[in-house]
Parts: structure tokens; sequence; C-alpha cells
């Protein structure tokens, strides 16, 4: 049955439906970047908050600034803004239909409708899912780089921007113009401090065409940081015939493990929806569960990833059925990585590793290895290269780390250890691969990428590290590699 108003009551008995009427909802966040993460995620909670008979005045409108977003409009317009959500248990599946969201603004070059959208005084969050490497940051720098050629055209032309930075620069001008309260902006993405690194892009944005407005925003708009957590396949056939085996007609359903979480700053000037009435935790500490999970879950993904995708392993938990890549990731957790992680308020880091271990094994998500590989050159540095950094600051060793990143170059190189293509799975995949090639012969070539691992490649110690590493990989193969870690 495809997905419309007209059919909610009409859905399949055992499929959940919004339980408030739609109608009565009005728009007060516009969400740059709706893919399959936000779907499964803020939306959810809206969702169950607007159940709740509570905050309908905080409804969702949908944006986005890519190619990619458009085909993303017209098929949630199509569907009258309606999702469907289906969670993996591997006890049981369910489905479930999400409504938060009421419209989506037209996506056209120079955002003029997303401008207009998030003038509107109605409007009092915007919030972003545009991806890890969205935020323009300097690795050698860890912060907003201004030179990047995105940047510098929205500089030029601030009027007509085309990233979400300059758009949202653009809308707080004309309201502050009308006198209207800014909105806040809340960013949903997995990156560290993201609260910050959003108000970097912004600010930093904005200091290049308008320092006075830079000055301004810095001054009065809020920016809070949070923790998201939701592990969330891409969808492909696997994921329409589930949708279809509940009697949906969805052109884009989400499939999703059963856990989520959020974790945010109570930093909301303009107001927010009563989002800890839905599970949300709302606290001064969230640098503590962010860096918890990126390097625990993002990093621990990686450490699964590359020795998975080079034995031509599909699925995560085909990765973790394996013994030998299962003792590779947990002893890297438990000796390297959750040695140098913060305690975390109310939290055993001990059981976050377990928990975390049991996710990776849900044979219900069939969460890709090549999903996992994929955009290594942005987050390598935020979920692997920050550990290695932090234990080299401390001098202990990172031998498992070390391996990680070798294993990541092997991959990269394009064939697995079969001999088997890899296709590209990076936006720089281009370069990733010339530096494996070379790496093969001269293993230091790996760490000269500053874009990637900064002034690493200076770190004599680390370098031959590496060296030896990469060539035992090649020499011998990854799992006699992985053998010897795991001995020692």
């Amino acid at each position: 049955m495809t997905l419309s108003n007209a059919t909610l009551n009409a859905l399949p008995p055992d499929v959940a439906r919004p339980g408030y009427d739609r109608a009565g909802l009005t728009p007060g966040i516009v969400h740059i970047g709706c893919g399959n993460f936000h779907r499964a995620h803020q939306a959810v909670y809206l969702d169950d908050l607007f159940a709740l008979g509570e905050g309908h005045d905080w409804a969702l409108l949908g944006a986005g600034v890519r190619a990619g977003d458009a085909k993303m409009r017209e098929t949630l317009l199509a569907q009258d803004g309606l999702s469907s959500v289906i969670e993996l248990d591997p006890a049981a599946k369910s489905a479930r239909v999400i409504g938060a969201m009421t419209g989506f603004v037209a996506v056209e070059a120079g955002n003029a409708a997303l401008i207009a959208a998030m003038s509107d005084p109605a409007i009092r969050i915007v919030s972003l899912t545009v991806t890890e490497g969205g935020y323009y940051i300097d690795p050698k720098t860890d912060t907003f780089s201004p030179s990047h050629p995105d940047i510098q055209a929205d500089a030029a032309n601030p009027e007509a921007p085309n990233t979400a930075f300059g758009a949202i620069i653009a809308a707080l001008k004309a309201r502050r113009a009308a006198g209207l309260h800014p909105f806040t902006v809340m960013c949903c993405d997995n990156v560290p401090h993201n609260g910050h690194v959003t108000r970097d892009a912004v600010c930093g944005l904005a200091q290049l065409s308008d320092p006075e407005m830079a000055e301004w925003i810095k001054a009065n708009v809020a920016f809070p940081n949070s923790m998201v957590d939701r592990i969330t396949p891409a969808t492909g056939p696997h994921e329409r015939a589930l949708a279809k085996g509940f009697g949906l007609e969805d052109a884009a359903p989400v499939t999703c493990e059963p856990f989520r979480q959020w974790v945010m700053e109570d930093n909301f000037p303009a107001g927010r929806p009563a989002l800890e009435k839905v599970g949300v935790t709302f606290t001064d500490q969230v640098d503590r569960f962010e860096t918890m999970k990126i390097r625990i879950l993002n990093g621990g993904h990686a450490i699964i990833a590359y020795a998975a995708g080079l034995r031509d392993i599909e699925f995560a938990h085909e990765a973790m059925a394996d013994e030998q890549i299962r003792a590779f990731l947990d002893k890297i957790e438990t000796d390297e990585i959750l040695p140098i992680v913060p305690p975390v308020p109310d939290t055993d880091l001990e059981a976050y590793k377990q928990l975390i271990i049991e996710r990776f094994s849900n044979p219900e998500v069939a969460d890709t290895i090549r999903r996992l590989c994929l955009d290594g050159s942005n987050r390598q540095p935020k979920f692997i290269i920050r550990s290695i950094r932090d234990r080299l600051a401390k001098g202990l060793d990172c031998s498992g780390l070390i391996l990680e990143s070798a294993l990541w170059c092997r991959y990269c190189f394009g064939t697995t250890e079969s001999g088997a293509e890899i296709a590209p799975n990076d936006p720089s995949w281009d370069r990733l691969q010339a530096q494996a090639i070379l790496a093969q012969d001269r293993p230091a070539a790996w760490l000269e990428m500053p874009e990637i691992y900064g002034d690493l490649a200076q770190n004599e110690a680390l370098v031959a590290q590496f060296s030896q590493t990469l060539q035992d990989v090649w020499n011998r193969g990854s799992q006699a590699v992985i053998a010897d870690y795991l001995a020692r």
C-alpha cells in the first residue's frame, strides 16, 4: 500500500502509524539533510512526542542543499512526508510510519526558498545532518577551513549561497533585519563537539563577507552540542523488500537497530520541544558521551570494517561471527581505546563496549561492510587518528590502532586479499588509491596526507612502526598480522 495521508487508516494492523492528527501539526524546525539517519532518529523522537499530545508546533520542514536532497524531496512529498521505519530486533521486527514532517522546501541553486523558510518567525530551530565531511574542517588545525572552494564561492556571493551554512547566515541576517529572535542551530551529525564545529563553520563563513554579522552570530545564536546514535543501514533492495513484507509501498524505507540515543546540551533560547519526555538526555557533559560513542562505537566500526573488507566479508554481523575479527575489536577497544575515554556520567564503559559488540552482531540489521568502509578520509581523523594522537601524547602503545590504519591503506589499494576489485568508496578515492599504491613500496607515503594525518608523518617512531606493520600486511596477509597482534 503506497504511503499517503489517505492510506494511513488502511495500513496493515501490525504497522504502527502516527498517534495524532497530522493536520494539527505546524513546523517549528527546518531540518537540512533528510537522509536515513535523520528519519530513523530525530523524526522518530518527534513522532513519539507528538503521540503524547505535546509539541505539535515543533513539526519538521525538510530541506537540503544537494542534488540528492532534491530526489529525496520528490520521494517524500509523493508520500505526504511519511516514512516507514523498520526496527530490526533479532527477536521480532516491527514497522511504524513516521508523520513528523509536514513539508519539504524546494531545493535550488542559491537556496532562496530555504532562506525564506528559515526566516519565518515560526521556525525556532534549524537542525542539520550533512555528514561528517560536510563541515569544512582542516585536519591539520582541526578547525574550519575558509579556503575551501565552496566556502570561497559563498563568501563572494552571500545573497545566493549554495552551502547550508551560507543559507543559515542569510536567514539569520533577514531575521535580524526584521527584528526577530534568531533560531537555534542544532547539529545532529556524528562530529566531535558538533555544536562548536557548526558555529565555527557559520561564523567562519560570515567573517569572510560580513565580520560584523559574524560577531553578532557569536553573541546571539545558540549552537548546542549533541551526541546522536542509531545504526541505520543504507536503503537497498533488501530494505525495500522488508517494507513490502509489512505491506508497505515506500520508495525510501528506513531500517535501523532497536537501540537509539540522543544526548544534548539544554541551550535553546528560542524554545525547544520537550524531548526529555521521550528519552532524550539533556546534560552539560555531552562531550563525555560524545567521546565515548565516537571512540568506542565509530572507532569500533572502523576496526572491523577494513579487516572484514579485505576478506570479502559482506555484512557487519558476519565480521563479528569471525572469531579473529571479533577478538581484534575487543582487544583494541579494551587495551587502547577504553583507557583514554574519560568517565561518562552513570555509564560503565566496559558494559558500553559489550553493548556495542552486541549491536554490531545483530544479524537483522544487515549493515554492510562497504558502508562501514565508506568515507574513511573524513571518518578516520575523527574516529581513529584522534585515539592514536591521545595515546602518543601519553607515551602509550597504539599497535592495534596503527594496524587498523595499515588495513585501511591496504583496502584503499583497491583489491581485497583474494584479488577482487574494490570499487571506489570515498569522495577522495583517487587520492587515497594513489597514496596506497605508493605506500606498497614506501609505506611512509600513506602518512604523508596532511589533510588526514596532520603532522604525524613527522613522528619518526610512528612512521617506523606503521611502515613495518604495512609491510607485514603486504608480505604475510592481514590475518597473520592480526594473529600476531592478538598473541602479544
